[in-house]
């Protein structure tokens, strides 16, 4: 791959976003993303650089990012560098094809689309697990349950008492649905 072929590819998948602020750099700014690709100063590695989100909103998923990077982000990876997390691509520059750079500028902004949704979901799937455990481990049913919430929520333990009986009802729902999908799975 040359420095041309990175211009060109990016034109391609970007068009007249791409912008080249040195003859080793290349930034693709968007109202949805900023992508950035830097050439190492001897040309020997390309890094492409994706901000995802910040490191405040990362830091309770940081195990879950690790275990990403371990087991589904392929040759992409997060990383966390000024107070950002990003999604990276490194790669040897001499060895790396262009149908691979296209790909991996594919999954950077296939991770950054998902942002946190994904391990957060996980997360809260997680919480609810354990609140299932407990809730068993005392004996109590789906229903039961159920009850215990929904006094949280009226005695304001659980949730904002000024969002109003509907809200209640729509939260109640979703913890209904929860607990039926996850009640059986739990020992």
């Amino acid at each position: 791959m040359t420095p041309a072929e990175i211009t060109n590819t990016l034109k391609d998948l970007f068009g007249e976003s791409v912008e080249t602020p040195a003859a080793t750099s290349w930034q693709v700014e968007t109202p949805k993303f900023r992508l950035l690709v830097l050439l190492s100063e001897d040309s020997s590695w390309l890094r492409i650089l994706l901000p995802i989100a910040d490191v405040l909103e990362a830091q309770p998923f940081l195990d879950q990012l690790l275990e990403a990077n371990f087991d589904t982000t392929l040759e992409t990876r997060y990383a966390i560098h000024q107070n950002l997390l990003w999604g990276v691509f490194q790669h040897n520059f001499a060895t790396l094809a262009t149908a691979d750079f296209a790909a991996a500028v594919a999954r950077l902004l296939a991770l950054q689309q998902r942002g946190l949704s994904d391990f957060f979901g996980d997360l809260i799937e997680t919480r609810i697990r354990q609140i299932i455990k407990a809730a068993k481990m005392q004996g109590q049913s789906v229903e039961t349950t159920l009850q215990t919430l929904d006094r949280f929520y009226a005695e304001g333990l659980m949730g904002e008492m000024e969002l109003g009986r509907e809200s209640r009802e729509q939260t109640l729902a979703a913890w209904r649905y929860q607990l039926e999908r996850l009640w059986p799975e739990v020992d």
